[in-house]
């Protein structure tokens, strides 16, 4: 009778016996990246996946953190990145990871790799410490076709392009996109992005856009990428959403309600948004964009010409005065390969460097000569606070470094790569309180999750990827300044990418979990 008694009973004691996990997270103050408010809960973590989340949960782990007076949440999604090329210079991207990223979306502003399946297969085999999701570049496609023709395409040549996006879409990329500012994007025109943005559509993905004019022509540039929406019948991003020259402070009231406005047409439009007043772009788009077609040899060539440099000096001596300033001070090199020098200087210093007189003529020359060398990556300092802030304040807006890996001491970066996320939640969020916490962690999350599609991504919910970032709101905090941008952010107390622990207590453990990410047509295509 004994026996029979014990045998009854084993099955009840092993039906009860404690679930495991790999690794435990407890007593945080959870915000699931919905918006919601905090609560205090634990979180078990399995096999790359969240398994277990509450107030109340019982694992045995292998391991535990223990998250008192931290926020737990989920790790944040960069929509704006240009990866390209830095992948292999510091595989764990700790610019971005220190600053609580986890996942990128590289191939914006119409740069990226062409061959969207043999890209994403290399993010896999390099093992990065981030996720990378990819858009397909118009500017890439348009010169594996055209070169820098500037001429719109031919019907062939239409076609070929329409190819190249169609096995991209088919391959994983999350979109299109655009960067209609630089060569050669400025040179095609509307109906060319119509056409690539529907064969995008079919395979669920969206449209990013660099816009063609960020200053005195922003409206117009506005209403050409909801235009293309419209047209396409696609979802809209607006990349790096802002207002460039001092001339245009204020604008934002006209912009934001544009955007308004769209989304109440039924237009699928958000944007995006680094929280800074300045810009970061090639030396380049101070040069007319007709004197920028084909090559470096053509346009040095061009450079040297009398009547060509005289209308260049033109040219960007009325733009100047429409910033309503006397010289290029706004304008500071952030790397010049040429003459390292010239690294942080603004072009009116590196000309009174150079011995020339101290007048925006010879400052314009000056230009003419790094482009001749070469060109120059440049900050640009231009925008409003109140701009920035009114941005900022748009619900449908996501914060994003619209940068690189950045390397140590390598150049005079902009410090958006290095301190983004944690510049909002500091000074916006914590100092200023432009918006609540949580509200930030949803732009940082859920929102781009839901935007780009990564389906398992930018919540804190069972069965998602375990991206997760842990950070105390009270010291998170960017030290990247423009003056000595080479500092990583402080506060991110641990990092967890699909599952795997990378940063514990500030340090990175060398840890390379992240994966290629593939937009939806990638799963259309193998159905």
């Amino acid at each position: 009778m004994k026996w029979i008694l014990l045998f009854l009973f084993y099955p009840v004691v092993a039906f009860t016996q404690q679930p495991s996990c790999d690794l435990l997270i407890t007593n945080g103050k959870i915000i699931d990246g919905t918006g919601n408010n905090w609560y205090y809960g634990s979180m078990a973590i399995k096999d790359g996946k969240i398994i277990g989340i509450g107030r109340n949960i019982n694992y045995a782990a292998a391991r535990t953190i223990d998250a008192s007076g931290l926020i737990v949440a989920p790790g944040f999604i960069d929509v704006h990145t240009h990866l390209e090329g830095d992948e292999a210079r510091d595989p764990t991207a700790k610019s971005f990871i220190y600053d609580g990223v986890t996942t990128c979306v590289t191939g914006n502003c119409g740069s990226s790799n062409v061959n969207i399946a043999k890209y994403l297969h290399w993010v896999d085999s390099l093992k990065l410490s981030i996720n990378v999701a990819t858009l397909v570049g118009h500017n890439d496609v348009r010169k594996a076709v055209m070169g820098r023709a500037n001429r719109d395409a031919s019907a062939e040549e239409m076609l070929r392009m329409e190819n190249i996006v169609d096995q991209a879409m088919k391959d994983g990329a999350v979109g299109l996109s655009t960067g209609l500012i630089y060569i050669p994007g400025t040179y095609s025109k509307t109906p060319e992005i119509i056409s690539l943005a529907k064969v995008t559509a079919k395979y669920n993905g969206l449209y990013a856009s660099h816009m063609r004019d960020e200053g005195d022509s922003v409206t117009q540039a506005i209403e050409e990428a909801l235009t293309i929406g419209r047209e396409a019948r696609i979802p809209v991003e607006i990349s790096h959403f802002k207002l460039s020259g001092q001339q245009n402070w204020g604008r934002s009231k006209i912009t934001v309600a544009m955007i308004e406005a769209a989304r109440r047409e039924g237009i699928e439009v958000t944007i995006d948004q680094y929280p800074y007043t300045a810009s970061s772009t090639s030396i380049s788009t101070l040069i007319p964009d007709e004197i920028l077609a084909d090559g470096q040899d053509s346009i040095k060539a061009r450079l040297q010409r009398p009547d060509i440099r005289k209308y260049v000096i033109s040219s960007m001596l009325q733009r100047l005065k429409k910033r309503k300033l006397k010289h290029f001070g706004y304008a500071v090199v952030a790397y010049h390969a040429a003459d390292t020098t010239y690294n942080g200087k603004s072009i009116e210093q590196i000309n009174l460097m150079k011995g020339r007189k101290h007048k925006a003529r010879y400052e314009a020359e000056t230009v003419i000569d790094i482009m001749i060398a070469g060109g120059a990556s440049a900050v640009f300092h231009g925008m409003g606070e109140e701009d920035v802030k009114r941005i900022m304040q748009y619900p449908f807006n996501m914060f994003a470094s619209d940068a690189t890996i950045r390397v140590l001491n390598a150049g005079m970066p902009h410090p958006r790569g290095y301190g983004t996320n944690a510049r909002v939640l500091g000074k916006y969020v914590r100092e200023e309180k432009i918006l609540s916490l949580e509200e930030a962690i949803r732009r940082m999350t859920s929102l781009p999750a839901q935007k780009f599609q990564l389906k398992d991504r930018g919540l804190l919910r069972e069965g998602y990827a375990a991206d997760i970032v842990i950070f105390d709101e009270k010291e998170v905090k960017d030290i990247s300044t423009f003056e000595k941008p080479h500092a990583y952010s402080k506060g991110f107390h641990h990092v967890i990418v699909n599952g795997v622990l990378t940063v514990e207590n500030e340090k990175h453990l060398g840890i390379r979990a992240g994966k290629a990410l593939f937009g939806p047509g990638a799963s259309l295509h193998s159905n």
